[in-house]
Order: C-alpha cells, then structure tokens, then sequence
C-alpha cells in the first residue's frame, strides 16, 4: 500500500518512522510519502492561507497550493483522497477495514480555520473525522489513521494478533499479563498458567464481555 500526506507541517510526521510502521517501510512492505505543500504555492513567499470571505476569526488554506500538490502526485486519480475534518464521517474499525482494501491512500491535512472548499469540491473523494472535537490540524488525525490502516497492509502485523485485538469483533481485548507471576501484590490468574486452552478462551471471553459492558455497552447495543 502507498500513503501520501499532504501537509504544512511534515516534520510531524516523524513518529511514523519509529517502531512498527517505520520497519514496515523500511523493508518495502509499505510506502508513506509525506509532501510539503509549501512547495506547491506561487506565493514568493511560501504563503498558503488566507483570510476567509465574508470575514471571521482566522486564516483558510488556499485552494491553488493543495490543488497542485494532489495533481502533481495524483494525477491519475488512483488514490483514495481523503481531507481529515470535524465535519467528515467518524473514523472507526469498519473503515480502516475499508481503506486497507485500497492500493493507495491520499491524506490531506487542514489547518488553522480550514481549507479552501474548492478545493475539497475538486480534488477530495471524501471527508473523515476521528472523533467528536477539533485539533489545530489534521497532522495528528492523518498519523491515526495511516498508523491503523498499515497495520492491515501484509506482513506489517502478525494476522492472530490482528484476530485477537478490540474491535475484531463486538468486544473489547482481554487484559494481557506477562512475566512476573506476581507484581506488587497482583498475581497473574491462575487460568492463564493452568495450560488449559478451553478454559482461558472462556476466562477471555468473560473479561471482553465485562470489560465492553463497562466502557463501551453501544458496541453490545450494535450487536444486537
């Protein structure tokens, strides 16, 4: 899978060479493009925001700048184009799924009051949201996602991990212990050392259900 993200910022961007997904880009199972869209404007002085028409607080990204930008690394329109906003549809687990479907993702990230709509008429195939409040960007909702639909690419993440985790179904994951055995107090279930598979699936089950009943019961609610 190829990821571009269009930005002001792309020093941000720097988280996603650590860890997990910078192995998987390093070793060609992914590929994250972060583009500068300073680069595109014809602003002698790299200026890209403007104030608004019809006045209020703030400065509004220009269209010219972002519409190069996609043309120039897009030009076929093979790319998913998604503008990361508050008013998008809300991201979730069903979408990621959506996107790892995808060959390409192109991400495009607002700032300061917003983006020229022009340019999402334009260029944009859809608006995504990843959750209700807003941030000072869409750098910080552009990593979130890129990070969650990597994870799908192949060879990125172990395929039982992925089975295993919240979200894979209606429940939430199970607490996970490791070693010691016992840690201030607090030992390890004995289900978990007793080897016995049917009966930590069950104590497993068990956890997710209560764990979703406490923190998420709409999941629960969707379910049925």
């Amino acid at each position: 899978m190829k990821i571009d993200i269009l930005t002001l910022f792309p020093e941000m961007f720097s988280a996603l060479e650590t860890s997990i997904i910078g192995r998987a880009v390093k070793s060609n199972k992914l590929e994250i493009n972060v583009h500068d869209i300073r680069k595109y404007t014809l602003d002698k002085h790299n200026k890209c925001d403007d104030t608004p028409f019809g006045g209020g607080a703030g400065m509004v990204m220009m269209a010219q700048p972002i519409a190069d930008a996609i043309e120039s690394i897009d030009r076929d329109h093979k790319s998913h184009r998604v503008f990361l906003s508050p008013r998008g549809r809300v991201f979730s687990q069903k979408v990621v799924l959506e996107y790892a479907k995808k060959e390409s993702l192109l991400l495009l990230c607002g700032h300061y009051e917003g983006v020229d709509q022009r340019a999402i008429d334009l260029y944009i195939d859809e608006e995504l949201s990843i959750g209700d409040y807003v941030l000072t960007g869409g750098e910080i909702p552009a990593m979130a996602v890129a990070d969650a639909v990597s994870r799908y690419v192949s060879g990125v993440i172990n395929q039982e991990s992925l089975m295993q985790e919240s979200f894979s179904s209606s429940l939430l994951e199970y607490p996970q212990y490791t070693r010691p055995q016992e840690f201030r107090g607090i030992k390890v279930p004995e289900v978990l050392t007793s080897g016995n598979h049917g009966e930590i699936d069950k104590w497993r089950r068990e956890k997710s259900l209560e764990i979703t009943k406490k923190n998420r019961p709409d999941l629960l609610e969707k379910k049925d």
